[in-house]
């Protein structure tokens, strides 16, 4: 509640209690457009009462993370299974690394029981430390242009990102921004939009009030849908619903804002950076880039790309594919961590193959290099690190079925996953003829070793069994 001194409100007080209210609503917001993904979909309808249980809160990391989290559900929870899911929560939270400092992240004073309790300030916490962490420092770290957003004689150095509890693959190296998540992410408005109309953004408060600056950005990347001279005569509450509604309407950016949250004194910050970062998460390589006329090399994560001319029929279609990786690749996860037979995961994993290969097939003209150097964009770089991801995904899931079936079965699944790894590995060509040549002889000597192997697993199991994919199909 807001304090009061002799019978009148503390200003300061009265600022917080406002900002608190403005959080809670921005953040249900997010939370349910993330929460919709789920299957059946999920709501928030008052943030202090419905993440008591844990339920919902473990169902966002879910969504986010897409991985499966353990949890206690049911009509009439207690309130021990409350802290028991809110501590999973947490527990995950803390096994994750910050991908700007390398170290795990740290839960200031949050304790479950403060969640189960409902606590207002305690809540909000965590829910912040959720959206930077899975969604600003996330977007921000891999943005492509993060060379050009550092000063011109600061360094980017390369840093490996582990997180507890992810599925067996590794994570590409990132450039590192010096800085954090929130510099990151106003630096990129001040490339991508605000520099090209003489606005001044010097924070995520009172640079936002009227209106201007949430225009700018909206005409970075669609310029079509922005008279800035006609931005420039309106009052803050008209630019900022024109804004919001074009942005909703046009982008597919989900309101989380209205304009009497920002068109105060003193706008609540983290609501604001909350929504910016959607636009950066559905459009990372603004109009801008276009017109910028700098092809200054970028390195996103070990792939150089330019920040090239690209038609804009193309760069749509690129976008659109890079959202449907990003949802694909939280299905496989979903679907690999789902319970059910083995038959039935065989079926789920055969229809995301599908999926994978028909998309593929149509978008690979997309993802040839427009630079005669043989250099990607950068929103091919950011697709086809995404196709990369998925087909990682895919392969675990194949090589964890496949060593999951019964009996000798298993084992020649893990035996024919170990033999194509070896025929696909590259041998280093070296300068002296003979080592490659041992080289070579070396791996034959293996290959002879594993073959004995295979054959004495394949006794009694018949040729056409044992060959690839049969071992599958004899299950589906």
């Amino acid at each position: 509640s807001v304090a009061t001194v002799c019978g009148l409100k503390c200003p300061r007080d009265t600022v917080h209690y406002e900002q608190e209210a403005v959080q809670k609503r921005t953040f249900t917001k997010w939370i349910n457009s993330h929460l919709a993904k789920c299957k059946p979909p999920l709501e928030v309808n008052d943030l202090f009462e419905d993440i008591k249980d844990g339920v919902k809160l473990l169902a966002l990391l879910e969504v986010l993370s897409g991985q499966r989290l353990p949890r206690e559900q049911g009509r009439q929870l207690k309130r021990i299974h409350w802290v028991s899911n809110i501590g999973t929560a947490l527990k995950f939270l803390e096994g994750r690394k910050s991908l700007y400092r390398g170290s795990p992240i740290k839960l200031v004073n949050i304790h479950a029981t403060d969640i189960a309790d409902g606590r207002p300030s305690i809540i909000l916490g965590l829910i912040w430390t959720v959206i930077l962490y899975f969604q600003i420092e996330e977007l921000t770290s891999n943005l492509p242009a993060l060379q050009a957003l550092s000063n011109s004689n600061s360094s980017v150095e390369s840093v490996a990102s582990s997180e507890t509890g992810s599925p067996p693959m590794k994570r590409k190296v990132v450039n590192k921004f010096h800085g954090n998540a929130k510099k990151a992410l106003l630096r990129w408005v001040q490339c991508t939009s605000a520099k090209y109309h003489g606005i001044e953004v010097k924070d995520f408060g009172p640079s936002w009030c009227d209106g201007i600056a949430f225009q700018s950005v909206v005409y970075a990347i669609r310029p079509d849908l922005v008279d800035m001279e006609v931005v420039r005569r309106r009052s803050n509450r008209e630019n900022l619903e024109s804004a919001f509604a074009l942005a909703e309407n046009e982008l597919g950016i989900p309101r989380l804002l209205d304009p009497e949250d920002v068109d105060v004194d003193k706008p609540d910050e983290k609501s604001i950076m909350t929504y910016v970062a959607q636009f950066l998460k559905h459009y990372p390589n603004p109009h801008h880039s276009e017109t910028d006329g700098q092809h200054d090399e970028l390195r996103l994560g070990t792939i150089p790309t330019f920040a090239l001319s690209v038609p804009r029929e193309e760069r749509k279609m690129l976008r659109e594919l890079k959202v449907f990786l990003d949802q694909l690749e939280r299905d496989v996860l979903r679907a690999q961590g789902a319970e059910g037979n083995l038959t039935d995961k065989y079926q789920a994993f055969k229809s995301f193959s599908v999926q994978y290969e028909m998309k593929k097939k149509q978008t690979d003209p997309l993802l040839q290099p427009v630079h005669r150097d043989g250099k990607l964009s950068v929103d091919q770089a950011l697709v086809k690190q995404a196709w990369d991801r998925v087909s990682a995904r895919l392969l675990d899931w194949h090589i964890h079925l496949d060593k999951s079936l019964p009996g000798p079965l298993g084992v020649i699944g893990a035996w024919l996953h170990r033999a194509e790894m070896a025929l696909r590995e590259d041998i280093p060509i070296q300068h002296a003829h003979e080592e490659t040549a041992n080289v070579l002889h070396r791996k034959l000597d293996q290959h002879k070793v594993t073959q004995q192997t295979f054959e004495s697993h394949c006794s009694g199991i018949t040729t056409n069994t044992c060959s690839r994919g049969s071992c599958s199909n004899r299950f589906m």
